[in-house]
């Protein structure tokens, strides 16, 4: 098993284009280069594979390569590692990159965003219109077969991503998944569904002051999904070829240092995201008005009852 290699391989699946994506590279380079100094040993080469969806902006982070390097750079008297970093365009849910060629996979908050919505919640007499009325996700007013699409939507998913990411690592090499998720088995969770109640309500809103249709709010469900720990479990089994090495949940921290309303750092953080479904479902002119009056429900909830969300970091190890 190659343990020390001259060349590693990491992989950044669901990459984004703000600061954290080269924040991680730097990140990455010096936990590496701290192990080989306590080893004594030469650090590796670095080859930083960033995969999202075609639409994500790689030009940004392309653009700010030349700091990267002189950030990597400054101070050493011999200088950073070789550092070589590519774009790789395309889902996750699938085949990225060639055979055996990566050491480590990392995922910061992008498996619990679905590849499609449930194709089964318009299995209805109605083919344009959701069986998930009053609804855009799981929640307490949903019919039986909602939660049970949503899942198998998850396990389609999420077994493709394990089954394609242990093609591509090495044997030894490892993954660490962070994702949104459930604290117990119910699918309601308040921690997560409030957030998609709201940004109902917020919809239902618009529909009342006549900017959008009824019948487009009635067809629109998310692409999301927050698992169980025990269901992640349960796929990681089933796909056979990962050793789980930890697996962990923690709430989510909501301070922070900001000149903005948690409500506001919520709508900026799921728009960035639904933007493109919302604006190909309803159209582009109601976006900053929906986000508005999202980010004022979402501190007015918060100010009646403190909601956290449960996220869940697993470590994998593939053999």
């Amino acid at each position: 098993m190659e343990t020390r290699p001259k060349s590693m391989g990491i992989a950044d699946m669901g990459c984004s284009s703000g600061p954290n994506t080269l924040s991680n590279v730097k990140e990455f380079i010096g936990a590496v280069e701290e192990a080989c100094r306590k080893m004594k040993e030469a650090a590796p080469e670095f080859r930083f594979y960033l995969n999202d969806l075609p639409t994500n902006d790689f030009n940004t982070i392309f653009q700010a390569l030349p700091d990267l390097y002189r950030e990597l750079n400054a101070g050493k008297d011999e200088g950073c590692p070789p550092v070589y970093v590519a774009g790789f365009p395309g889902t996750f849910y699938g085949r990225v990159f060639p055979d055996n060629c990566l050491h480590l996979v990392y995922s910061s908050y992008g498996l619990h965003w679905l590849s499609r919505v449930p194709l089964a919640l318009y299995d209805g007499p109605n083919p344009n219109s959701s069986i998930n009325k009053k609804s855009i996700y799981i929640s307490g007013r949903s019919p039986v077969g909602v939660c049970e699409a949503y899942y198998k939507q998850f396990q389609d998913d999420f077994s493709l991503f394990l089954k394609s990411r242990s093609q591509e690592l090495i044997n030894g090499g490892k993954m660490v998944l962070i994702l949104l998720g459930r604290d117990g088995p119910f699918h309601v969770d308040r921690g997560i569904s409030f957030l998609w109640e709201i940004l109902y309500q917020s919809l239902a809103t618009l529909v009342d002051q006549g900017d959008i249709e009824e019948g487009r709010l009635e067809s629109y469900e998310v692409n999301f999904y927050a698992p169980s720990k025990e269901e992640l479990e349960d796929e990681v089994r089933r796909e056979g070829c990962f050793k789980i090495e930890a697996i962990e949940k923690f709430e989510m921290d909501r301070n922070w240092s900001s000149n903005i309303s948690y409500g506001n750092a919520v709508a900026k953080a799921v728009r960035s995201i639904q933007e493109p479904m919302i604006a190909h479902h309803f159209g582009y002119g109601i976006l900053d008005k929906l986000f508005q009056l999202y980010g004022r429900l979402v501190d007015q909830e918060m100010a009646k009852e403190d909601i956290s969300s449960t996220s869940i970091v697993l470590v994998l190890t593939k053999f």
